[in-house]
């Protein structure tokens, strides 16, 4: 089965200091893969790879079957994403926005309003997302990113500034995505319990290095809690890292 995600020993540098070492990765089709690692670490570095939005130094990536180049690539029209702080038309409307994201994709509109109100944004009217709160402007990414039913969703911290309802929501809301439309989801976090309650596999990154790919069902198969499994890792404490599962 094509992988959704594939990167080949990417790297990449900044003025001379590394940011991505010798990244590999692999986020099955159809699966949710958990993308953990502290602020800082290289979780967004790596997705600003995935769209070229940063140009690696070595390595390959492959999204969906299909091997990014420079420039455009027709392949990000079947992906959805939010990568690091999302930015909008201030002035316009929730939905005036997602009519001028389909308007980009070169989608129809017929699927604003349900897509808005799956993330509880139906209701705003004509108020402008300048007024929007931290809570709403998140979720008004997440409909942008889903407007299009992607078969790839990319998705950076997206559960920042949401109270803990719109938590669990979120959660329930791509757990839904992934299991009805089969969409690939992968999603970065420093948040270890979240990602332990979605996450079919779980990638770990320190310092701009891959440490480890870990399936969730063996972690429970073997008793060990992501928490302690993250720290036994980083050498920060919990059980002797070594005898933990490494691979899918």
């Amino acid at each position: 089965m094509t992988n959704a995600v594939e990167v080949r020993h990417l790297s990449k540098s900044i003025e001379g200091s590394p940011i991505l070492n010798d990244i590999c990765m692999n986020v099955r089709q159809g699966e949710v893969y958990g993308f953990l690692g502290a602020n800082g670490a290289g979780k967004t570095s790596l997705m600003k790879t995935l769209y070229h939005i940063i140009f690696p130094d070595t390595g390959t990536v492959c999204l969906l079957g299909e091997t990014i180049n420079k420039g455009n690539n027709p392949i990000f029209s079947r992906i959805g994403s939010i990568i690091e702080s999302p930015v909008f038309y201030s002035h316009l409307s929730a939905y005036e926005n997602m009519e001028l994201h389909c308007r980009y994709m070169g989608a129809g509109y017929e699927n604003i309003m349900e897509t808005l109100s799956m993330l509880g944004i139906a209701e705003t009217g004509n108020k402008a997302v300048g007024k929007f709160s931290l809570g709403m402007k998140q979720r008004l990414a997440l409909a942008r990113a889903m407007l299009t039913k992607p078969d790839l969703l990319i998705l950076d911290e997206p559960i920042n500034g949401l109270d803990p309802r719109g938590i669990i929501e979120v959660r329930e809301l791509l757990l839904r995505v992934n299991h009805e439309y089969h969409t690939s989801i992968l999603i970065s976090s420093h948040i270890l319990d979240e990602l332990s309650k979605i996450a079919d596999t779980i990638g770990i990154i320190d310092h701009g290095a891959m440490l480890a790919e870990v399936s969730m069902k063996e972690l429970t198969a073997n008793g060990i809690d992501l928490e302690s499994y993250y720290l036994g890792l980083l050498g920060g404490g919990g059980k002797n890292v070594e005898s933990y599962p490494h691979g899918n």
